[in-house]
């Protein structure tokens, strides 16, 4: 890791009505550092994690995503979108295309790469997250697990620097939640910059760099994996554990 910062998030507020979502955010992730954000529903992990890309329009503060402010300016969040991949809970993919065109319709379409180009680039990603041999299927074809993956490929065919999950394997039946991790432990071997929305610890212990634990829209404690689950200070950290473990 470099202490080059790729996101930085500083007094971010968000209301949905009279509802505090996220209440004085501050958070800087480093180049290559995984983090992995955890707590219990409704407590603004996912919307921490959409504000990034400005699925969610926070309200106050600052998000500054690679150098750029994220601001109401549509070039900044158009070059902001650029940098960041996104997979979600449910995989978003469209059901009318393949596999293969799924992947390839916006590097097509943003990156302006050639039809030709960008399919060989789809097929590579494919191949990275094991599922090449399904591109020409549609996704109703796909295991839950296969089709998640599909969504990771996505993602990557854009070439990001920062990717971000939220909760990508808890629409996943259990047997297809390894196969899903397992593309995500390899993503984070090969030093991608994530912040990751998920309750499986096992994931976190193995690749996290810190673990956040966020209650009613504030980070409430933030550690190394070791410290987070062997000496949690908060006692919302140490009840929110005794009943995930």
């Amino acid at each position: 890791m470099t202490t080059e910062t790729m996101i930085e998030m500083s007094s971010v507020h968000k209301w949905f009505g009279e509802l505090h979502v996220l209440n004085d955010i501050n958070l800087k992730v480093t180049k290559g550092e995984k983090i992995v954000i955890c707590g219990p529903s409704g407590s603004g992990k996912s919307t921490l994690i959409r504000c990034i890309n400005r699925l969610e329009e926070h309200q106050r503060g600052e998000i500054v995503v690679e150098g750029t402010e994220l601001t109401n300016d549509n070039r900044s969040v158009e070059k902001i979108r650029g940098e960041v991949g996104m997979v979600f809970q449910q995989f978003n993919l469209f059901p009318h295309l393949s596999i293969l065109d799924n992947c390839s319709l916006a590097p097509i379409w943003v990156r302006k790469l050639p039809k030709v180009e960008a399919r060989a680039k789809a097929m590579e990603y494919l191949k990275r997250v094991q599922i090449d041999d399904q591109a020409h299927k549609y996704p109703a074809q796909l295991s839950g697990g296969q089709q998640q993956r599909a969504a990771i490929a996505r993602a990557l065919c854009m070439e990001p620097r920062i990717m971000l999950f939220d909760e990508p394997t808890s629409a996943l039946d259990p047997e297809m939640i390894k196969e899903v991790l397992d593309v995500m432990v390899g993503l984070a071997e090969g030093g991608m910059t994530m912040l990751v929305v998920t309750h499986e610890m096992g994931f976190a212990k193995e690749v996290a760099d810190k673990i956040i634990f966020m209650d009613e829209g504030q980070i409430v404690e933030s550690k190394n994996p070791t410290d987070f689950f062997s000496n949690p200070e908060s006692e919302r950290t140490k009840t929110f554990l005794s009943q995930i473990l």
